[in-house]
């Protein structure tokens, strides 16, 4: 496996590559291009630029997260052509730029959903929370004023202003979607775009939703090994595969993480690794990656990984927000270095491990 380390870019990223160089083991960015729209190409001049920015720091992009993907392609509307070219189009600028994995998600209105931002841990850190009971309580309209507050000025993924300005519109939009037809939407999506994937050796890696259920009625269908498995059926191609990320799956309890991971080998092509603390199953809050800090055995989910012989890129997940640091909620840098270095040892520890069998 690669430890890398997610970065949103210059101007919209308060941790730079700089310190990111200087994380023991993390070698390569997932980055993005994070002012381009959903829709939009991504012109081979841009990839290129920012593929120099990363390289110049000593680093390399390991992979991009995300290319959003257009509202038009996940409800199937008569635009949808026109988006899933523009989007194959992306595809083939950025294999000719060498990279070749792209992190992306099928979510309707809302790429993840939390419910507070900065809920205080009892050893004084904040991190991302999420309670079943707020969302019941609050009107979907009203969600991105509620956590606007919280951001730390930063510009949320999947929460940018422009798009919770047409929230009521989105909804409209998905009002007669339902789990089949997204299933539909996006194996067209996928078969269209696999030739291109095949001629630059793309891995395409599904982000799981995130709760992993429903949230104000819209469908969510990548939430378990079942729909990953029909997923890859569907479209079964070795380029069709996941991000495995064990925050998102992990929200619903009955996921077994590391019997996932082994029942997905050759198809996971990126790992997401966090910890949750859960204090129902629809109330939990996210941790510090050691094991005790939440409820996840990180050390099992990371052997599965190893055992499964993963050799993509990994990266810690959302941090806490610790030593006063003032970044995007869950993308600070103290935590996440904690993180990855604790990852890498827990990989070390399983290789050595391993090998003196």
């Amino acid at each position: 496996m690669e430890m890398t380390f997610r970065w949103f870019g210059s101007g919209f990223d308060t941790v730079t590559l700089k310190q990111i160089r200087q994380i023991p083991g993390v070698t390569g960015v997932i980055t993005t291009l994070y002012d381009t729209k959903p829709g939009e190409v991504w012109t081979r001049e841009k990839i290129h630029a920012l593929k120099e920015e990363v390289e110049a720091s000593g680093l390399h992009i390991s992979g991009i997260e995300s290319v959003n993907i257009h509202d038009a392609i996940k409800t199937g509307s008569s635009e949808r052509d026109q988006y899933i070219d523009n989007y194959i189009e992306t595809l083939r600028n950025l294999g000719e730029e060498g990279i070749h994995l792209v992190c992306y998600n099928f979510m309707p209105v809302f790429d993840w959903t939390r419910t507070e931002l900065a809920r205080v841990r009892p050893d004084g850190s904040t991190v991302l929370a999420y309670t079943q009971k707020a969302i019941d309580e609050l009107n979907p309209e009203e969600m991105f004023k509620s956590i606007e507050g919280s951001a730390n000025g930063a510009i949320l993924p999947g929460w940018e202003p422009e798009r919770m300005a047409i929230i009521k519109d989105l909804f409209e939009q998905y009002k007669d979607i339902d789990e089949e037809k997204l299933f539909e939407n996006l194996k067209y999506f996928l078969e269209r775009i696999m030739p291109v994937c095949d001629e630059y050796d793309i891995n395409m890696a599904i982000h799981p939703d995130d709760p992993a259920w429903s949230v104000f009625g819209l469908p969510r269908i990548i939430i378990n090994l079942e729909n990953i498995q029909r997923m890859m059926k569907m479209v079964d191609n070795p380029h069709n595969g996941v991000t495995f990320c064990a925050g998102s799956y992990g929200t619903n309890r009955a996921n077994d993480l590391p019997h996932m991971i082994r029942s997905l080998k050759g198809r996971i092509h990126f790992a997401h690794v966090r910890n949750l603390k859960f204090h129902s199953d629809d109330n939990f809050e996210e941790a510090a990656h050691l094991s005790s800090d939440g409820d996840f055995d990180m050390y099992e989910i990371m052997k599965a990984l190893y055992d499964i012989g993963f050799e993509g890129p990994i990266r810690p997940d959302h941090g806490r927000m610790i030593w006063d640091e003032v970044a995007m909620p869950g993308y600070g840098l103290y935590d996440r270095a904690l993180g990855a270095t604790y990852l890498n040892g827990l990989w070390e520890a399983i290789d050595k491990s391993n090998k003196a069998k």
